[in-house]
């Protein structure tokens, strides 16, 4: 997917709902994964883009929900699986308990999205 996004901008997002997707949606940049090896899958319904804190290791990242599906697995667990939108057009995916849904206006939401004029492509880390 190639959709970048500022504070003004979030709502404008397209995200994919409404079925689960196939590899060929990801091939078309439509999804941001499709999941092979699991049973059930169904899309969580839900107001989408959604604006969410994602807590990856020791960093916190403001980016949107633009896909989310729950999955069961071989063990009969329900995962909920979430495609990541960040603001700089990167795609993450994530389970739902590794994000925080917020209001457009959380000011650290806010405040994460905008510092992402500070990435640095070549390392990936924060200036």
């Amino acid at each position: 997917m190639t959709q970048t996004f500022t504070t003004k901008t979030w709502a404008q997002v397209k995200p994919f709902t409404g079925r689960v997707a196939s590899q060929d949606d990801v091939t078309a940049e439509q999804a941001v994964y499709a999941l092979s090896d699991t049973f059930n899958g169904q899309a969580i319904e839900g107001e989408f883009p959604q604006p969410v804190i994602w807590y990856d290791d020791d960093e916190e990242y403001g980016a949107l929900v633009i896909q989310a599906e729950a999955h069961d697995t071989e063990e009969g667990e329900t995962l909920e699986v979430l495609g990541l939108l960040l603001p700089n057009g990167d795609t993450v995916v994530a389970f739902a308990d590794d994000v925080d849904e917020v209001d457009a206006t959380d000011p650290f939401w806010v405040a994460l999205v905008e510092a992402y004029d500070d990435y640095d492509d070549e390392d990936g880390d924060m200036q």
